[in-house]
């Protein structure tokens, strides 16, 4: 019942329990969990569809009941397996790995696909064959705006949002700041605890050692074109954007790089 998408769990033939996320950032979060994993980085095992059909759908399901069309059909949807146990949250500010090189490398890949829905909601602990795991278990708001934009629609999978975004805000000879997450616009002030609470997520892409920025750029370079634009056909979306996306990443890649 949480957060901005609907999801409810299925089990498929094998008895395989997958949460169904439908909505706008089934296909951003399925390209954004193998761009962070290629790096070496623990990420949700997504899968993007673009039908399928449910059996035992209750007959009115709290949300999303508009995007269910007849016998159970739905359509463009995340599958994400839900074998492993959550066992909690962390906190950015807070994290265990505060400091080190591989914490900040994960504070440059969120800049680096955009995503700016950070809360620390969105963060899981994880229980995977016996390892304690923390991974970023929500990845919907990317490849859009670098903060929250309007429409809404712009904000998450969005290629000439995410084209037309600037990815490095400042750079000194000691540290990098981005982008995302960005400021939301001054609409948000008609909510200001919303507008206060995004005003404090910029930190995690800001003041990044310069030398951990180049570094996770050096991991990033290992990938081929190809590579890149596989994440995007997984997610199901168009030649066209798939090149778009995979231009943009191409070009951002190159910018850490030259650091």
């Amino acid at each position: 019942m949480e957060g901005t998408s609907p999801k409810f769990t299925v089990k498929d033939a094998g008895g395989v329990k997958w949460k169904v996320k439908m909505g706008v950032e089934a296909r951003p979060e399925t390209a954004a969990t193998r761009i962070v994993w290629s790096v070496g980085y623990y990420a949700n095992e997504d899968y993007f569809l673009p039908e399928i059909q449910v059996q035992g759908l209750p007959a009115h399901l709290h949300r999303g009941q508009k995007l269910v069309g007849p016998n159970g059909a739905i359509q463009n949807v995340r599958l994400k397996r839900e074998d492993d146990k959550k066992k909690g949250t962390w906190e950015w500010q807070n994290s265990p790995f505060d400091g080190t090189r591989e914490f900040n490398g994960l504070r440059v890949m969120m800049a680096l696909i955009n995503n700016w829905d950070l809360k620390d909601d969105n963060n899981g602990v994880y229980d995977i064959n016996g390892q304690t795991v923390y991974l970023v278990s929500d990845l919907g708001a990317s490849f859009g705006c670098p903060g929250r934009c309007w429409p809404t629609t712009h904000a998450k999978g969005d290629p000439e949002e995410y084209s037309e975004s600037k990815f490095i805000k400042k750079s000194t000879p000691e540290a990098v700041s981005f982008e995302a997450p960005g400021r939301p616009g001054f609409l948000r002030l008609g909510d200001p605890k919303e507008y206060m609470m995004r005003v404090h997520l910029e930190w995690i892409g800001e003041n990044i050692p310069r030398a951990d920025a180049k570094w996770i750029g050096s991991l990033l370079a290992r990938l081929s074109p190809d590579q890149l634009r596989d994440a995007f056909r997984a997610a199901g979306y168009q030649s066209q954007d798939i090149d778009e996306f995979a231009q943009v990443l191409t070009s951002r890649i190159a910018e850490l790089n030259s650091l």
